[in-house]
């Protein structure tokens, strides 16, 4: 087979463009380092990349297969690290074939724009929590937390907490959600948004220095391997629509971890899209790579090498 890119579309600079102008701050097209250079037969997979590791090892480890296996007609992934807007905003328009790390039911409404040309084909692993989330430190017989079990009490903790709530990214799903949420529970304090990477960074300091702090955090994450924390009761479990249409005040949902690919890929390559239905990571799994990552500073392409290498019985079942 001729290797060729997916679609005849742009110069990956030209797609870069399309895809920097939907989103402020996406990083260039470039091969994921488990495709190596993209050399040997099969086609160019253009796939968006979401900005947390899971993503990358995810991607990382599929590219790692594709290019075991060169039959499944997949020469290499050329990523693109986009926030979701814009990454379903892609594959709507067509310049995007594959998403991993796909959040259900946090994307579902992204996902539904584009279902007339991408379709979930898995689900990598389920039943993730997320939520907001203090150190236990805190919660400790006079702690400055001491008797907070709620997260309708924060603001009762308002000046403990410098009035302050940090969160992730601005293009996340759940930044809207939170935002919804704070307001839905009528919590005064200050939602903090900026990057994951900060938010992380001002964990850091406050556990140094053993002081109090609230944020949202999800599994699966490297951060539940370094700091002991305690996830935040919630009043009202949630339901369809109460992040969305509904008032907020009610329990983020557990979510799923999913692959998209486009009708476009599954023509193309078949026998890639097959593997795709049958891939699995478990979140225990994807915890520890993270650790090995986020905290010990391993190369996520050796991370993701390791992986292949480990369950290599497992991935010739799926290929089967």
């Amino acid at each position: 087979m001729q290797r060729t890119t997916l679609r005849p579309r742009a110069s990956a600079v030209a797609l870069t463009a399309v895809l920097a102008a939907a989103v402020a701050g996406c990083t260039s097209e470039q091969p994921d380092s488990g495709a190596g250079s993209g050399s040997g037969d099969g086609i160019t997979v253009q796939t968006a990349q979401f900005s947390w590791t899971a993503a990358g090892l995810t991607t990382g480890i599929l590219g790692e297969i594709a290019a075991d296996n060169p039959d499944l007609g997949v020469a290499s992934l050329a990523t693109t690290q986009l926030d979701p807007a814009a990454a379903w905003a892609g594959a709507q328009r067509g310049d995007i074939d594959l998403l991993t790390e796909v959040a259900l039911p946090n994307q579902q409404e992204l996902a539904d724009s584009a279902a007339d040309r991408v379709e979930i084909v898995s689900e990598t692993y389920g039943d993730a929590s997320q939520g907001w989330f203090v150190p236990a430190y805190a919660l400790e017989p006079g702690g400055p937390l001491e008797g907070l079990t709620s997260v309708t009490q924060l603001d009762e903790y308002a000046d403990q907490l410098g009035n302050k709530f940090y969160d992730a990214d601005p293009g996340y799903i759940t930044t809207e959600q939170n935002a919804k949420r704070l307001e839905g529970y009528g919590i005064g304090l200050e939602h903090v948004v900026s990057s994951e990477a900060a938010e992380l960074a001002q964990l850091a300091n406050s556990y140094s220095r053993e002081e109090p702090i609230v944020l949202y955090l999800y599994h699966p994450h490297a951060v539940f391997a370094q700091y002991d924390m305690v996830q935040l009761e919630e009043p009202t479990p949630y339901s369809d629509g109460c992040l969305t249409t509904g008032d907020g005040a009610c329990a983020m949902p557990s979510y799923s971890a999913n692959i998209a690919a486009s009708d476009e890929l599954r023509e193309q390559a078949p026998a890639f899209v097959d593997l795709l239905t049958d891939f699995r990571i478990s979140v225990e799994e994807m915890e520890e790579m993270q650790k090995r990552v986020d905290v010990d500073g391993e190369d996520v392409a050796a991370v993701a090498r390791d992986w292949v290498d480990a369950n290599a019985d497992q991935i010739d079942e799926w290929i089967g």
